[in-house]
């Protein structure tokens, strides 16, 4: 999806959520789209310094509720937020365990049919019944084995 595209279901997705796409919001998911990867709040404030931190927690629980946005959960004390997949393109995250620095990956469509086959044989295996998969893979990122 574009900008504009991702911007235009933003705003539908919020008005489902009986809220409103508000200047700040969209500077807020014109910043996560603009970001490479997920970014932490220090991240967005960064990119957009003439958003108020208050209002970026505030609206980031607002855009995840309406799922507009993903928290990517990682190791250290920062949570880091992306555009939901749904509006981007499918794809995995590398998980530094030292930093938390989380970097964004995609498989070529042949192994990501297989993985997405061996996924769900698993899951009605369990009895479960499988609607998308997010793959994180947890490790120590270049700079942090460096570093050691």
């Amino acid at each position: 999806m574009t900008f504009s595209d991702v911007d235009n279901e933003a705003a539908v997705l919020l008005k489902k959520a009986n809220q409103r796409y508000t200047e700040g919001r969209r500077r807020l998911v014109a910043a996560l789209q603009a970001g490479k990867g997920p970014l932490t709040i220090a991240d967005i404030v960064a990119a957009d310094d003439t958003l108020p931190q208050s209002s970026i927690y505030r609206n980031l629980v607002i855009l995840e509720e309406a799922n507009v946005v993903a928290r990517v959960v990682t190791s250290d004390d920062f949570a880091r937020y992306e555009i939901a997949e749904h509006l981007t393109h499918h794809h995995h995250h590398l998980i530094c365990k030292a930093c938390g620095d989380v970097i964004d990956f995609a498989l070529d469509a042949q192994t990501e049919a297989t993985l997405d086959q061996a996924l769900h044989q698993a899951a009605h295996d369990a009895g479960f019944t499988a609607e998308s998969h997010q793959l994180d893979l947890l490790g120590t990122c270049g700079d942090c084995r460096s570093e050691s």
